[in-house]
């Protein structure tokens, strides 16, 4: 599934850092396909009162891992993919334009599955030998990038568990 919501990264960036996000649309209701709806702008806006908030809102990320593991690309990992929002880290703003957004389907209240966690590492690895400026120490949380604005991946993701079975 292709994303319109991405563009070309700045001539000569690199892609160094990795931000981990959750999303659940529904807020806090899993296994539906409005998350993919919402990120190619074809959510219908009339299903859900949430989601006149959200309308124009027009956002990507390069990779969803679903419930069940299952991985949907929205996103090459060459372009940049509009996850990060109004963010800071490492003293740079401007954060799509180095980096890759990883979507968990997830809520800050709900636990994350085995399934995930064992896609988000594989994934992780393979994102890494790509792009060997990801190290552990370059992997972020969009909470971390935007703290006060965002929570996820929120209190119940595993970071000891997710970068222990990284590296």
């Amino acid at each position: 599934m292709s994303s319109p919501n991405f563009d070309a990264r700045p001539e000569g960036s690199p892609i160094d850092l990795l931000v981990i996000h959750s999303i659940s649309l529904p807020p806090g209701q899993f296994d539906g396909s409005d998350i993919e709806q919402f990120f190619c702008n074809k959510l219908n806006i009339h299903a859900n009162p949430y989601y006149t908030e959200i309308k124009d809102l027009k956002v990507s990320a390069h990779v969803l891992i679903r419930r069940d593991g299952e991985l949907v690309q929205f996103v090459p990992l060459h372009q940049r993919a509009w996850h990060a929002g109004q963010s800071y880290c490492e003293g740079r703003t401007r954060i799509n334009d180095f980096s890759i957004g990883i979507e968990l389907e997830g809520a800050d209240n709900v636990p994350f599955t085995d399934l995930q966690y064992e896609s988000l590492v594989n994934l992780t690895h393979a994102v890494c030998k790509t792009y060997p400026a990801i190290t552990p120490s370059r992997i972020y949380g969009h909470s971390d990038i935007a703290p006060g604005r965002k929570s996820d991946p929120g209190p119940f993701f595993n970071w000891q568990r997710y970068l222990k079975a990284c590296y």
